[in-house]
């Protein structure tokens, strides 16, 4: 603990007892570090002792200058009272310069990534701890440093359940403001709705036209109106066409007692490929490394050697729980070509749990992080600055769990700040959240077999089939909805409802982007085209398409898969296999009939895939096109229309041979 005296506490009354607690210092002589001054330490002001008044070893100083000149203040005044002697203060000022305190500082830096929304304790999921356990451990790691930054890499919000989702993701920013974060490198989710909407996010307002928006405590509010976020959003990769200027600053600085820390902050290039052509309309995203290695002289021309990444992209390992072992994906090409000025990359993007040692261009190995997913993981990183030449000397990481609350009876401790918060907007969101809109007779899950289908998957292609199927709605005799679409399963039983009910917040926690469906038609050619390309050269990783009840076909992608579309077998999706062709020939069928590549269907995705979303760029020649419901009221419509209740199928619509 701190137990440093400024040089007013230090004389104030004549030496009487200092208002800080930390006295006395029990050492039997002053000591600097591991340098003894041989100076005995005696109380010299009430019951505090000479170290009291001078330094505990975990005081942080700028420079050794600011250091030697505290000491030497403190000494001559300790003398001038008669405290000490003149050969003491001469051995105390040598002591204090051979220490070398002052030479360096400790920074904490604390990360986090693919938050998502998830503010409330097991919304989605019963792993999800919510934003108050997760701002309980985020302070507590602050605590240790008060010299500190706290800093997100990406999809802070979008893809969010209904606590967040349905108030325009407005809550998320309240927890962030209140927590009190430094900075927020967006990502590609934070662009759903769009540059406007997202500058909104920075800047405050109310939505437009959603008459959830603004509904914050008081306290939380501007002008009876939503406040924006306190921290910064940085993109130094994104451009606006129009300007020629970046959306949002793309560094980031903090000053650590004369001590500078940049930031970088950036979204995956790749980003128009995953977004909604409408979110990224009028932008630029430019590659992530060549962004920061043009930077780089810009902050060492302002005397800043401190350089931190901050990025929404990563990579997969092929073992869990944080080792690197196998870590393939866009982050190793990134860190490869990395200026060799960049101290560290903090990730994000892939949902994954890393932390690892990967060279940057010069072949030296810097440290790459990256803090899992919804709030379940803080990366707590300790970085030691050189005062004299303000480069890092080194740099220690390690993830931290967030424990979940317990239902009943819990005894995770929580932020009550931020819990006021998530309590406030899950009372505004209760009714319309707990609201049942079908019933399952078992768990709806997402998990995948071993050839790509799940449960869940079935059911909302088939849902979208039947919102698109008669003549006025569409003629749709298929559908197709991406994996990344799914977000979470819809479970049986959970607390607050009957078991085998799903209520309007599971169902839209499942599908939280809010898109609508389109009808188009398609020549078999193209839905060849559409299923080779979910491995396709374009993908960082196989997306298999879940289909619509009736329609079936046969592949040899080599690779197992999972949940994760990574690691549970110990594989990773390689370069090898991308880009060629595994649909079995004439496996393809419509109601047992094959499919002909020149024949015309009509085909339902959702608005997002309609556009090339998910390099899914065979469906941008559909024509015809027709839009539809949005896609979480077509599933509602779907569990009516099964009042008996809609059971998980035997998922055989994929085969894997």
């Amino acid at each position: 603990m701190f137990k440093l005296s400024t040089l007013a506490l230090v004389l104030a009354s004549a030496f009487a007892a200092p208002a800080f607690a930390a006295c006395p210092d029990a050492s039997t002589s002053v000591t600097f570090g591991t340098y003894n001054s041989g100076v005995t330490n005696r109380a010299v002001a009430g019951t505090c002792t000479i170290d009291d008044q001078i330094l505990d070893d975990e005081q942080q100083w700028g420079s050794q200058a600011s250091f030697l000149s505290h000491v030497s203040t403190v000494s001559f005044n300790l003398l001038k009272a008669g405290k000490i002697t003149a050969t003491e203060r001469a051995k105390l000022m040598a002591a204090a310069q051979a220490s070398g305190i002052g030479n360096s500082i400790k920074v904490k830096i604390i990360g986090f990534n693919d938050f998502h929304g998830y503010i409330k304790s097991r919304e989605g999921s019963s792993s999800n701890p919510g934003a108050a356990s997760f701002a309980y451990q985020l302070n507590a790691l602050r605590a240790q440093n008060p010299l500190n930054a706290v800093v997100s890499a990406g999809d802070m919000i979008g893809a969010s359940p209904l606590t967040s989702a349905l108030f325009k993701d407005e809550p998320t920013i309240e927890v962030m403001n209140r927590i009190g974060i430094d900075f927020n490198a967006v990502g590609n989710h934070e662009f759903d709705e769009g540059k406007d909407e997202l500058l909104r996010m920075q800047n405050g307002g109310n939505h437009p036209t959603d008459i959830y928006s603004g509904k914050g405590l008081p306290a939380d509010l501007k002008n009876n109106e939503f406040a924006g976020a306190n921290f910064k959003f940085l993109a130094a990769n994104v451009l606006d066409t129009s300007t020629g200027q970046t959306v949002f600053p793309g560094v980031g600085i903090k000053n650590f007692l004369g001590n500078k820390v940049a930031f970088i902050g950036m979204t995956l290039e790749g980003t128009p490929t995953i977004v909604s052509p409408s979110g990224v309309a009028g932008l630029n995203f430019g590659d992530e490394a060549d962004t920061v290695n043009s930077l780089v002289p810009l902050l060492k021309a302002q005397g800043i050697q401190s350089i931190v990444v901050v990025v929404h992209e990563g990579g997969f390992p092929t073992v869990s729980g944080g080792q690197c072992t196998g870590i393939s994906g866009a982050i190793l090409d990134i860190v490869n070509r990395l200026d060799p000025a960049v101290d560290l990359v903090i990730s994000g993007h892939t949902h994954q749990e890393y932390n690892c040692l990967l060279n940057n261009s010069a072949g030296k190995p810097i440290r790459v992080t990256s803090a899992f997913q919804y709030a379940r993981r803080l990366t707590n990183i300790d970085m030691v600055i050189d005062t004299k030449t303000k480069d890092v000397l080194s740099i220690t990481a390690n993830n931290v769990a967030v424990p979940v609350p317990a239902v009943t009876n819990n005894t995770v401790p929580l932020n009550a700040s931020v819990q006021e918060v998530v309590d406030h907007y899950a009372a505004e969101s209760a009714v319309p959240a707990a609201r049942v809109v079908g019933t399952i007779t078992a768990t709806l899950s997402r998990a995948f077999s071993t050839a790509g289908e799940s449960a869940l998957g079935d059911v909302i292609a088939d849902a979208q089939l039947a919102a698109t199927a008669s003549p006025t709605t569409g003629n749709a005799v298929i559908a197709f909805m991406n994996p990344g679409g799914i977000r979470a399963d819809i479970p049986f039983a959970a607390a607050g409802k009957t078991d085998g009910n799903v209520t309007y917040g599971e169902a839209f926690t499942t599908q939280p982007f809010g898109n609508s469906l389109v009808t188009m038609t398609l020549t078999g050619a193209q839905i060849y085209a559409a299923l080779e390309q979910q491995w396709g050269t374009a993908q960082p990783f196989p997306r298999i398409l879940q289909v619509s009840n009736g329609f079936a076909y046969s592949h040899t992608f080599p690779l197992p898969l999972d949940r994760n579309l990574n690691a549970t077998e110990g594989v990773t999706f390689t370069t090898s296999v991308r880009g060629n062709s595994y649909v079995v020939p004439n496996s393809v069928t419509l109601n047992g009939v094959p499919v002909d590549t020149a024949a015309t269907y009509r085909v339902t995705v959702n608005s997002f895939m309609a556009d090339g979303g998910d390099t899914f760029t065979a469906l941008i020649g559909g024509t015809n096109r027709l839009g539809g419901a949005v896609d979480t009221d077509a599933l509602e419509a779907y569990f009516a229309a099964n009042p008996t209740g809609v059971a998980p199928g035997p998922q055989n619509r994929i085969v894997k041979n």
